[in-house]
């Protein structure tokens, strides 16, 4: 109330009576009273002017002889206006425009009220403000009106700054004037082009209690030499601001100055044709990023609407990067992002995945006193969902809860994709519940995350039941939902059921999409049925689509699956045609097949032709080279590729360790297997669980238990649990020096740890027993697996057989080979390898089982089509020569099964060399088959040579 101080109550109310009258009787509008009513302590405050600006200006204190700026008239604005102001301050710039008073109404009362309350006589002829004061109060009272809005638009504490150098930065300017007191902010104003370079003037404005002192100390400075200029000080008249103010409301209301509408500057004018350019452009055309740049750069002076704008666009392409780049161009203009642009650009990391940054920008946030929105809460949370680290997305999501009233549904839905992706559907469940209880509904797509995690873990009862619920709630399934469907039927290897969606989508009048098609596609290739996968391929070319490059990907697959290499790459020329661009993942099933093959000259020419098509070999194409070179144990052409790979810049991670040590492992060589192992620690790649499988297969392989068993301290050193793997490795290794007992105490450490013995465990274990020659633990052993519910199969048979066999008792051996074809499995080479060579080994003893059982193998052999090779055909004939001396049935009918060049050699004198080899299944592995005379793909070695010569 003090600016009501001058005058008397009494009068204040007669003016505010008398206005009111004259304003009705003059049928003014209500908001044009209300609105003059308002501005009448300006009015009174502009009658106090004069006394306000002696005491700042007292000849004690200050300088007569100090020149001022005409424009500086030393007016206050009310703080009763600022707090009656109308919402939209532009109104009351248009109504007076609108609604203007007449002579005798307005002026003529702004004129009593200046007699009622006189101002005092005006202060000597050097300060020329006290002219302009009587300039205000003219005929027509149009001066006072100029002078009430200057009122308005004067910021105490403000000050004008001209001629400043051009390259001033605001640190210079506000280092300057701090002297005269605390400043609150230095607005230096910037070129429309050249961001770098000033307009050459701005404002400084003080802070505190005493920033109108300081500004009429600083402007006592006027003429003061600054950088080589002479500074131009004065206190802010609100000119600027008026001007703008003025020219906005007639934007605002539409309005130009002669009367007709839509009323724009120039600069408006084309600034606002840039950006809605730049809006349509960014509506129609967000493919095109191109033209969304070239149109976001034709603004002249993009706003933090428009910076805004385009960092959400970035940041829904993912492109982190230039998100960046663009936030920063808008703090280089001087424009503080807010919490709508920070949460854009977290949004850019989050799809980048790049969640380090994202974190840096809330720090960022909460250092400028920005609080994070449910939006940045739910981005935080489904960024770190897509990550898989679900630690962090739950931490987010409590803070959410703590710190904000209400969630909302998206972030629920981020969360709840978290735990799905991590398999955890019981706190997935729980948190659908949590989120009923709040009364949140659930939209379909947490329904399909549901399913889609359901799938995950392969629970078919559970996913159907979110799909019944689904449509009970009155959702109506969608080309995602049926999607959810048929991956869970086509990872669970039930196509047919697949099948059975596909029609109920028909049904529906839903049209298959291509990632459908590809699921299709992927659950026939797991089942190696390419007929129905390039049948499905053939539905997609007549429903009229375009398969890409996913698809495309999944037909070279197949064709590499079932051996057709030309049609493989034939596809990816077809790809090329279609201008669709082949990936390292078109040309990666292709090189390894035919490395694998060990055909790697045809390998290296595709691996040249991926390059002459523009793609850039990855680790995983080096990989599957050495992957197919490693499983022909050609293990000098595998480290050839390596170098290749380090060469080309190219560093190898874990799996191609792995690989190269998994190749040594299988040829015994422990040395150069903890030789790789060591890079693996060296280069600082992670440790895990398979790189300690292939050290350990080294190790068992050659027999050296005690490095295995030092193998599996430093695993539990490393926090790495034994698997089902680990164990069977130790257990064969254990069984190939037939120690039992370390075996048997394997078994029982399994049975502790929860880990659950499978089929190979049993059958290492059943090795152990026959090694030892105890064959009764070996029974034992096959009982307790019919009793879990494991099967026996193939190679656990030829276990027992080959046990029986050394134990000397063939008949047994016939009986382990009767019970294995009433289960229903069909003998392979080995089974016929074995039992053979102990019925022929025992068949100088005349029993009439071991002739017949010798007949009827070598009539099925022949049923089988199984040749043996020339090795055990003159093993097997230096048997016979015990037997039959002079030829017989039994060698006629063993002949049969022997190399169809047999009789074209010199029988036993050409090879009577070769060593027996009664103990082959000792020497090899289970997987390795006894008729095989190793590796004979020397054709390309020449060519290899030449190519990966260093």
């Amino acid at each position: 109330m003090d600016i009501f101080s001058l005058s008397s109550s009494s009068t204040l109310v007669h003016y505010s009576n008398t206005f009111s009258t004259s304003s009705l009787a003059g049928k003014h509008h209500p908001a044009t009273t209300t609105t003059t009513i308002i501005s009448t302590p300006s009015f009174m405050v502009a009658s106090k002017s004069s006394q306000d600006y002696n005491s700042p200006y007292n000849p004690n204190t200050a300088s007569t002889s100090l020149r001022r700026p005409a424009s500086n008239k030393p007016l206050k604005t009310s703080t009763s206006h600022s707090s009656q102001a109308p919402q939209n301050p532009l109104k009351q710039f248009v109504t007076p425009q609108t609604t203007t008073p007449s002579n005798d109404t307005l002026s003529n009362k702004l004129w009593l009220s200046s007699k009622l309350s006189p101002p005092p006589p005006p202060p000597p002829s050097p300060f020329p403000p006290f002219q302009e004061e009587n300039e205000i109060i003219d005929d027509d009272g149009e001066g006072f009106e100029s002078s009430e809005k200057q009122m308005e638009f004067r910021e105490k504490g403000k000050i004008f700054v001209g001629n400043l150098p051009h390259w001033i930065k605001k640190t210079e300017v506000a280092e300057f004037f701090r002297q005269f007191g605390p400043i609150k902010n230095v607005i230096i104003i910037k070129g429309h082009d050249d961001v770098e370079r000033n307009m050459g003037f701005g404002f400084v404005m003080y802070d505190g209690h005493t920033a109108e002192k300081a500004a009429m100390k600083a402007v006592e400075f006027d003429g003061v030499e600054f950088h080589g200029r002479v500074l131009t000080v004065k206190l802010d008249n609100g000119r600027r601001m008026k001007g703008k103010s003025s020219e906005r409301s007639r934007w605002v209301e539409g309005h130009k100055e002669d009367g007709e509408e839509g009323y724009r500057s120039k600069w408006h004018e084309e600034r606002e044709g840039s950006r809605g350019e730049f809006r349509k452009v960014l509506d129609s055309q967000p493919e095109n990023w191109q033209a969304v740049v070239r149109a976001f750069e034709r603004i002249k002076k993009p706003s933090r609407k428009e910076f805004g704008l385009m960092v959400n666009y970035y940041a829904r392409r993912g492109d982190m990067h230039r998100a960046r780049e663009t936030f920063e161009k808008m703090r280089a203009r001087g424009i503080e992002p807010t919490l709508h642009v920070y949460t854009n650009l977290i949004h850019a990391y989050a799809v980048g995945r790049d969640m380090e940054e994202a974190l840096s920008c809330v720090r960022k946030m909460r250092d400028e006193g920005i609080e994070l929105s449910l939006v940045t809460y739910s981005i935080l949370v489904g960024g770190f969902a897509k990550t898989g680290n679900v630690e962090a997305s739950d931490l987010w999501f409590k803070e959410a809860k703590e710190r904000l009233t209400a969630l909302n549904a998206i972030i629920y839905g981020n969360i709840i994709y978290a735990y799905c992706q991590t398999c955890n559907m019981d706190r997935a469940e729980a948190l659908v519940r949590e989120m009923e209880e709040e009364g949140i509904d659930a939209p379909i797509d947490i329904y399909h995350t549901m399913m889609d995690g359901y799938t995950m873990i392969q629970n078919e009862d559970k996913c159907l039941m979110v799909f019944d619920r689904l449509k009970e709630c009155g959702f109506t399934p969608s080309i995602v939902t049926y999607g959810c469907l048929i991956n869970l039927y086509t990872k669970m290897r039930k196509v047919s059921k697949a099948l059975e969606v596909s029609d109920m989508m028909k049904r529906a009048g839903i049209k298959h999409n291509m990632k459908t098609y590809s699921m299709l596609i992927n659950g026939f290739i797991s089942l190696k049925d390419w007929a129905n996968a390039f049948s499905i391929f053939e539905d997609v070319i007549k429903d009229g689509l375009k398969p890409d490059v996913i698809l495309y990907n999944n037909i070279i697959r197949a064709f590499c699956g079932m051996g057709n290499m030309e049609r493989a790459i034939r596809t990816v020329e077809e790809m090329k045609k279609e201008r669709r661009r082949p990936s390292s993942r078109t040309f990666m099933p292709i090189i390894h097949s035919l490395a694998r093959a060990g055909e790697m000259r045809r390998a290296l020419d595709v691996f040249d032709m991926m390059r002459r098509s523009g793609c850039i070999p990855t680790v995983h194409t080096y990989n599957a080279l050495i992957l197919g070179l490693v499983e022909k144990r050609q293990m000098e052409k595998a480290v050839r590729i390596l170098d290749e790979m380090l060469v080309g810049g190219i560093s190898p991670n874990e799996h191609t360790y792995t690989t190269i040590m998994n190749g040594y492992a299988s040829l015994g060589d422990t040395g150069k297997a903890f030789e790789y192992f060591s890079k693996v620690k060296n280069d600082g790649l992670e440790l895990d669980v398979y790189t300690y499988e292939a050290l350990l297969k080294a190790c068992c392989k050659s027999g050296r238990m005690q490095s295995a068993l030092a193998v599996t301290k430093e695993m539990k050193a490393q926090n790495i649990p034994r698997n089902t793997f680990i164990y069977n490795i130790l257990i064969d290794g254990w069984a190939r020096r037939g120690d039992v007992w370390e075996a048997a105490d394997l078994m029982q450490q399994m049975r502790q740890e929860g880990v659950q013995p499978d089929i190979h465990t049993y059958t290492s274990f059943i090795n152990a027993c026959c090694k030892a020659g105890d064959m009764l633990r070996a029974m034992k052993t096959i009982k307790e697996m019919e009793a879990v519910g494991v099967k026996p199969n193939v190679k656990t048979y030829t276990t027992l057989i080959h046990g029986w066999s050394r134990a000397s008792l063939p008949e047994k051996a016939l009986k382990c080979f009767e019970a294995m074809k009433k289960a229903g499995l069909k003998a392979d080479k080995a089974v016929y390898h074995c039992l053979m060579t102990s019925l022929l080994s025992r068949a100088t003893v005349a029993e009439d089982y071991i002739y017949t059982g010798i007949l009827q193998l070598c009539e099925e052999m022949v049923e089988c089509g199984l040749t043996v090779d020339m090795g055990t055909a003159v093993h097997w004939s230096k048997c016979l020569r015990k037997i039959e001396r002079t030829g017989g049935g039994i060698t006629e009918a063993l002949q049969k099964t022997f190399p169809p060049d047999w009789n074209s050699h010199n029988t036993l004198n050409a090879i009577s060399d070769i060593s027996d080899r009664d103990d082959r299944l000792d020497e090899n592995d289970y997987d390795d088959s006894p008729f095989h005379n190793g590796d004979t793909d020397g054709e390309d070695d020449a060519n290899f040579d030449e190519r990966f010569k260093f």
